[in-house]
């Protein structure tokens, strides 16, 4: 057989980033394929399962182009192997995704958001959850809001831009991923930060964020907004960033709002979600910059790579955020909520309360699959 490339998730990226059309051929089964998939906005993907190329059927080869290069995925890198091996042999153009899905879980990209001389914001995307952390950077020091597990990328980040981590911030508690905060802060020597409504009641090392209206550092100050600011969960907490950028957590998103289901008490906690929206962020003005920590379509990303929007688009694209009658507002959110709820997220919510310990391996496959956080509200 045929000597296939491998390529990795960053030469992917690269692909993707490149200007041209990137085809994807995976060979998961259609269900997997059809939850969670690559995406972007250069991606076209084709899917064909693994055991259908065992059969020799040449129909399943009439979709595929000759004249470009097929990316084959798979969910750990095996599978691919042998389906790009066997179309190579035939005269197509592939190469594999090394190591599959599961390496493409893994894969964090940074964004500089706004820098001047006195500060730096970067936005980090974990493409293949829509999950995204941010780095505040001022006079060599640093604070990550909302760190996913691989606190390896955020000790490597601050060895980039030479910068001290010395505040570590969850503005929720995570259900969807495994927060890195509690590690990152423990490896660091950094603070880590947590609304106490969200962890009480376990051993977790943390310092409340209603005892810290304000964090500084260097010639930044973090401002924390009105807390909490509930909703997705009651203890969820926005963060103020010099009066310009709002990281807000899954309160507000681009697109949508956060669900308030995950607790099982959507009615109350939607009308949780209503007095912050109209009775706290109301107080903002539209030219605030709305930075999520999840997004839900890869159209919610700009064309420089960063997902967000100021809050006057959010206001103007996002109808619910525009019915101030209270009742209406709470039955349109709660009943809104039709999408699963996150693979494993209560045993994902018992490790982020500091109540479980897994090994890594089962850390990584907990998070597998899209994140489903979200509730859409677009005209």
């Amino acid at each position: 057989m045929a000597n296939v490339p491998l390529i990795s998730p960053e030469q992917l990226h690269d692909k993707m980033n490149s200007g041209n059309n990137v085809q994807i051929l995976d060979v998961r089964n259609a269900e997997e394929f059809k939850g969670w998939k690559i995406e972007g906005k250069e991606i076209k993907s084709i899917n064909i399962p693994y055991f259908n190329f065992l059969e020799e059927d040449e129909s399943n080869f009439k979709e595929l182009p000759k004249d470009e290069e097929l990316v084959v995925v798979c969910a750990k890198g095996g599978s691919a192997q042998f389906v790009a091996e066997a179309l190579a042999d035939k005269g197509y153009k592939t190469s594999v995704l090394a190591g599959g899905m599961l390496a493409w879980s893994q894969f964090y990209y940074p964004t500089v958001i706004a820098f001047d001389e006195k500060m730096k914001l970067i936005q980090i995307n974990r493409l293949s959850k829509g999950c995204l952390s941010y780095a505040i950077i001022s006079e060599g020091k640093g604070m990550i809001i909302d760190a996913n597990q691989k606190i390896g990328f955020y000790t490597e980040l601050a060895d980039r831009y030479e910068f001290t981590i010395e505040h570590v911030v969850d503005s929720h508690l995570h259900a969807d991923h495994i927060s890195g905060g509690p590690a990152l802060a423990r490896q660091t020597g950094a603070a880590y930060y947590i609304s106490s409504g969200e962890v009480k009641g376990t051993e977790l090392a943390y310092e409340p964020l209603e005892k810290h209206p304000s964090i500084r550092f260097g010639e930044v100050e973090v401002e924390v907004l009105a807390l909490p600011t509930p909703g997705h969960t009651p203890g969820s907490t926005s963060f103020l960033l010099n009066h310009q950028f709002l990281m807000s957590g899954d309160t507000i998103f681009v697109g949508g709002l956060g669900r308030p289901d995950l607790g099982g008490k959507a009615k109350e906690w939607a009308q949780d979600l209503y007095d912050t929206v109209f009775n706290k962020l109301n107080r903002l003005s539209d030219d605030v910059l709305v930075l999520p920590a999840h997004y839900a379509d890869i159209q919610e990303m700009n064309d420089n790579g960063v997902v967000g929007a100021t809050l006057g688009e959010i206001r103007q694209s996002n109808e619910i955020m525009r019915n101030a009658d209270r009742e209406a507002f709470t039955e349109q959110v709660a009943g809104a909520v039709s999408t699963e709820k996150p693979p494993n997220f209560e045993e994902i919510i018992a490790i982020n309360r500091g109540e479980l310990n897994v090994e890594p391996e089962r850390a990584v496959e907990l998070e597998i699959g899209p994140n489903r956080c979200a509730v859409h509200h677009h005209e």
